[in-house]
């Protein structure tokens, strides 16, 4: 069983939003943090945002103020809204958890959701 499935992706044009979800298998808090990352063709995985089980959210700096990350403990469910989309966000968006709020220490991720940014 995968222990995140993300949906949501999709085409959007620049200046849009999107909202990314993630339904995470059984307990959510068995990790101090869950989170996004992304891929873009040619480039290394980086972290998005992330939130640790207190709700203590981290961004990235290419996502501050545009993204907002969100947990449920309840339904176990990690959302990303993204908004004022940029082409440079064109990416292979994962949800991922871990030890820790930083790239390093989110070591399982879902298979990914493919965001495209275009006019």
């Amino acid at each position: 069983q995968e222990e995140f499935v993300e949906s949501g992706g999709g085409l959007v044009q620049p200046g849009g939003s999107l909202t990314l979800s993630c339904q995470v298998s059984g307990y959510m808090d068995r990790f101090y943090a869950v989170g996004w990352c992304r891929q873009a063709p040619g480039n290394q995985r980086e972290l998005v945002a992330s939130i640790s089980k207190s709700g203590i959210p981290n961004y990235e700096d290419s996502s501050k103020g545009r993204f907002t990350i969100s947990r449920d403990s309840l339904k176990n469910t990690v959302h990303l809204q993204m908004n004022n989309l940029e082409p440079e966000d064109t990416a292979v968006y994962y949800c991922c958890g871990g030890w820790s709020p930083y790239l390093y220490g989110m070591d399982t991720c879902g298979k990914g959701t493919l965001v495209t940014v275009s006019s």
